[in-house]
């Protein structure tokens, strides 16, 4: 068996690599297409291998999504508030710097999950128990100083705008009947197309992009970001409906201003801390909070202490082994963009998100991305913080825990 599980660690770890790279391409659909040809592979090997695939490359998707965020400008819900400031790098020719921050907060973060796992198995389920009836007021709480947080009057009353829509559009996307994949066409409009026409209609030149060290962390800053990403990623696991991106919200006001090479640290830290605290949900509360981590339950039904450390130890393997790809795959973007025209490449990164918005979403997809690309351009000609966009997760959020 143990060869298996090794085996299934590093194919794992490779499928993580394709789904991070490929925007509309989720975890949670290899995962599901795994669990419906189960019956199949059990054939050939057993039930904690499968599982032991599932969960690395869950654990390196969560290092290598960041990769498309920056250089294509591409958001998933776990990478959406990441694109601007790995963007700006990416503008100063630090593309790999940025990403290369994302993974030490992947990984350092992973590494202090796993070691803080016995607390955390004690103190989640009294967490859930006082908690799970105020998370709708503790968002609300968030969005109201996200707003008040702006300068002067004039900056809140236009953040308060861009909240405002993003709220409407994020309750009329999530009430579409019918719509697949609804966070590619929001997110892409608000934090990715938005970003790239801001860039065309600047006439920006990407400089050349840099692979050598020129990061300066204050150790103050880092030690914030690593602690508000484990803290901001064990919400995501344990309250229903939270996800990494309104995490990420909350991280940032709690943290209050930090540089922009501690916050890449604390974003990327987020969404590895919020996959391996689902192990630990599913075995303290029994509930499953990420959609690749559901399927390992369905293909196990429950796990005891013995599969948790296991699959616990997978997870840090399986980080270990993503930190190489991931910074070797960002090298190779790195030299790509060097011999890119970027006005050019912009305008292909939006027809590609055009064409993905389309197959996964359809046409409707395709109003939707017009819509949250003009609201997404609010921020940057008003002046307030593109951060109030995340309010088109956080508002459906509020209103149906409140409601």
């Amino acid at each position: 068996m143990f060869i298996e599980i090794i085996i299934a660690i590093l194919l794992g770890c490779i499928a993580g690599v394709v789904t991070g790279l490929t925007p509309g391409l989720h975890i949670n659909l290899v995962a599901l297409i795994l669990f419906s040809i189960s019956p199949f592979l059990l054939g050939y090997t057993n039930v904690i291998a499968v599982a032991s695939f599932i969960i690395a490359m869950s654990i390196t998707h969560t290092f290598t999504d960041f990769i498309s965020a920056t250089y294509l400008g591409a958001p998933a819900d776990d990478t959406a508030l990441a694109v601007l400031p790995a963007h700006r790098l990416l503008l100063e020719g630090m593309g790999h710097e940025a990403v290369k921050l994302t993974v030490i907060g992947s990984l350092l973060c992973l590494i202090i999950t796993i070691i803080l796992s016995p607390l955390l198995i004690i103190s989640v389920p009294i967490i859930f128990a006082y908690l799970k009836d105020y998370i709708g007021w503790l968002l609300l709480a968030v969005v109201v100083f996200m707003i008040l947080r702006e300068e002067n009057l004039n900056k809140k009353f236009w953040a308060f705008v861009v909240a405002a829509l993003s709220g409407i559009l994020g309750l009329v996307v999530f009430n579409v009947p019918n719509l697949k994949d609804p966070l590619l066409p929001m997110l892409s409009g608000l934090f990715g197309v938005s970003v790239l026409l801001l860039s065309l209609t600047q006439k920006v030149i990407l400089p050349i992009q840099r692979t050598t060290e020129m990061i300066k962390l204050k150790i103050k800053d880092v030690i914030k970001a690593l602690g508000s990403g484990v803290f901001s990623g064990s919400l995501v696991s344990i309250f229903p409906g939270l996800g990494p991106a309104q995490a990420a919200v909350v991280a940032g006001q709690i943290v209050g201003k930090i540089d922009v090479f501690s916050y890449l640290i604390l974003v990327g830290g987020i969404n590895t801390v919020s996959m391996v605290l689902s192990l630990i949900t599913l075995f303290t509360i029994e509930k499953a909070r990420n959609g690749s981590i559901i399927v390992v339950q369905q293909l196990l039904q429950n796990i005891d202490i013995n599969a948790l450390i296991l699959f616990l130890s997978v997870a840090l393997i399986a980080g270990g082994i993503a930190t190489f790809l991931t910074l070797y795959v960002s090298k190779v973007f790195s030299t790509i963009m060097n011999k890119l025209n970027y006005s050019i490449l912009s305008i292909l990164i939006i027809l590609f998100i055009g064409i993905m918005v389309i197959y996964f979403s359809g046409f409707i997809g395709v109003l939707i991305l017009i819509t949250a690309t003009f609201i997404g351009l609010i921020p940057n000609i008003v002046d307030v913080s593109r951060s109030n966009s995340m309010a088109c997760l956080l508002v459906p959020i509020i209103l149906l825990n409140i409601l």
